[in-house]
């Protein structure tokens, strides 16, 4: 039998992450440069066009609050 813990994570990308779409309020300049300085978690690239994130490094970062508030 399946548990919570066994249902595969998904991979958002930057829309469904940052404002307004998404639940971190900051622009994508912003977004980047906190990835840059590892404020925000690091991506995983899939291709040359298609950057995306693990869900559970997204809901971490909102469960601990995100440093300096953006």
């Amino acid at each position: 039998m399946k548990t919570h813990d066994d249902v595969p994570k998904r991979l958002l990308r930057i829309t469904e992450i940052i404002a307004p779409g998404g639940p971190i309020p900051v622009g994508k300049s912003t977004w980047w440069e906190g990835v840059k300085s590892g404020r925000f978690p690091q991506p995983i690239k899939l291709g040359p066009r298609i950057t995306v994130w693990r869900e559970d490094d997204i809901e971490a970062l909102l469960a601990n609050g995100i440093e300096g508030d953006a």
